[in-house]
């Protein structure tokens, strides 16, 4: 339960929408999608609206750990997504090291852990660095576990995982019979975490776009019709809303 202190706080800072804070998902999931198409309708360079979609989600990241969600994961950068002009994907780069250089204090304020999960082996040397440092600094802060999907794609997380139990097979560690959900998750990305409860997609796209395609299978999903850099803490704390208003069946 939230204390009547941190309650009060809420009510002075989240007044704007009529949440239930003591039933919070644990675990949210966003696609933050629309950083192009925002820039486009201002008339900006589309490495402006990825500027700003960083802004944005360094400030709904803090609003997620003020208010007591303890998971939240990104989708910040795709597999399929170098196949993007040179000048945006070099842009995607130096956002994300600058944002790790500039969360590497601020995780530690804030006291979030941030945790990059995807592919690494075809990064750059300077960046698999700052992804190494930020998530040694935080890993002991305990509120906020922030994990950025960064050259991420679903079917290749899976794929990594049966590779991972087939070694553990391989070796004698495991039994083909001992194979169970369990231990499928505990080989995920997100492992030790709770399957995301909330997936938010912004920008009006109706799909998942292969995002933690294992974990979201119960997960209730909300489509936004606002650009990212525009998806603010009304925008998320509407989505909330919606979550806690739906009946959550699981398959019954």
């Amino acid at each position: 339960m939230i204390s009547d202190k941190k309650m009060t706080y809420l009510k002075e800072n989240t007044d704007i929408v009529e949440v239930d804070y003591n039933n919070l998902p644990k675990h949210i999931a966003i696609v933050m999608d629309g950083n192009r198409r925002w820039a486009k309708n201002k008339g900006l360079a589309a490495k402006d609206g990825h500027k700003a979609g960083a802004e944005n989600l360094e400030d709904l990241a803090k609003f997620c750990n003020d208010i007591g969600v303890k998971h939240l994961t990104v989708y910040a950068f795709s597999t399929e997504n170098w196949s993007r002009t040179k000048n945006e994907v070099s842009a995607l780069m130096l956002f994300l090291k600058a944002y790790l250089a500039s969360f590497m204090k601020k995780g530690i304020t804030e006291n979030i852990r941030v945790n990059v999960i995807g592919k690494r082996d075809n990064l750059e040397k300077s960046l698999v660095k700052s992804i190494d440092e930020v998530v040694e600094k935080t890993k002991h802060c305990t509120g906020l576990t922030f994990n950025i999907a960064f050259n991420y794609g679903g079917r290749l997380e899976i794929t990594n995982a049966v590779k991972r139990i087939a070694e553990k097979v391989k070796a004698n560690e495991i039994s083909i019979d001992e194979i169970t959900e369990e231990i499928i998750s505990s080989n995920m990305y997100t492992e030790e975490q709770p399957d995301p409860e909330l997936f938010i997609r912004t920008s009006g796209e109706l799909r998942t776009s292969g995002f933690l395609p294992w974990q979201l299978v119960y997960t209730e999903l909300y489509f936004s019709e606002k650009y990212w850099p525009e998806f603010g803490k009304e925008e998320l704390l509407l989505a909330i809303q919606e979550y806690q208003n739906r009946n959550r069946r699981f398959g019954e």
